[in-house]
């Protein structure tokens, strides 16, 4: 898998853009190759303890893209905390708060590798890689008050019936097959499909984000969705398993 990095400044994109401010000679954290990505909030953010998330992997060449937004807000300040958290590009499909499972390994029948992984090899299997259009910028505030560095910027996937099919089935698969609640914001009728690019971008700088990424001229770009993987999010992400969709096999964390 691809893997984020975080280039010197001195690389900085320049253009219409506006000047960044000077970066720390320490580059931000580089992942792992078998993590994966949170995305924000509404749920719980790393600062805040830990959640679990269902998310979706993209192909090699999508992965990429990606990856090189993270950079190139990064290399402005704009935005590392993907990276520093090991994480991978995903669009996220579901997050539950660490109190509605008890961690990995405990043995308690609300382990989420008890209660999940069945559920998401089952779907995993019976679906196709999904073609998704990453097809547009955009941002919201993480709420409506807190700190004043708290706007998350997305790339948009076009809602397509497959993608918003896939949603539906893992929503009913895991209340019906494994008991776990759908929070609000994953609801299907209330789902934002996204696929985060930076979180806690000041609000003063969210105009030279949107110009650094216009200028990485990414914008449409389309790939795949290839696996499903439930994680655990923190400081750090940690991925519990994986599937392929449409494969049978499967990748648990190191």
């Amino acid at each position: 898998m691809a893997q984020g990095t975080v280039p010197s400044a001195a690389g900085a994109a320049a253009g219409g853009c506006p000047s960044a401010p000077a970066v720390s000679t320490t580059p931000p954290g580089t992942p792992r190759a078998s993590a994966a990505a949170a995305a924000p909030p509404p749920q719980p953010s790393f600062a805040t303890g830990f959640y679990y998330a269902v998310e979706l992997y993209f192909d090699p060449a999508l992965e990429n893209q990606v990856l090189k937004a993270w950079n190139a807000l990064a290399r402005r300040q704009l935005g590392s905390r993907f990276i520093d958290a090991a994480a991978r590009p995903h669009l996220p499909l579901l997050h539950l708060p660490a109190a509605a499972l008890p961690p990995p390994g405990t043995g308690a029948g609300g382990d989420p590798l008890l209660r999940l992984a069945p559920s998401l090899r089952a779907l995993a299997s019976r679906l196709d890689p999904l073609p998704l259009a990453l097809s547009s910028l955009a941002a919201l505030p993480v709420s409506a008050s807190s700190s004043p560095h708290d706007n998350v910027l997305f790339l948009a996937p076009t809602p397509s019936a497959a993608l918003l099919g896939l949603h539906a089935q893992l929503c009913e698969l895991l209340r019906k097959d494994a008991g776990v609640g759908v929070p609000d914001a994953f609801r299907p009728d209330h789902w934002l499909p996204r696929c985060a690019v930076a979180v806690d971008v000041p609000r003063g700088r969210m105009a030279e984000a949107f110009c650094v990424l216009r200028e990485l001229k990414l914008l449409p770009v389309s790939g795949y969705g290839m696996d499903i993987a439930l994680v655990e999010v923190g400081p750090t992400v940690r991925e519990l398993v994986s599937y392929p969709l449409g494969g049978s096999g499967s990748a648990g964390a190191d």
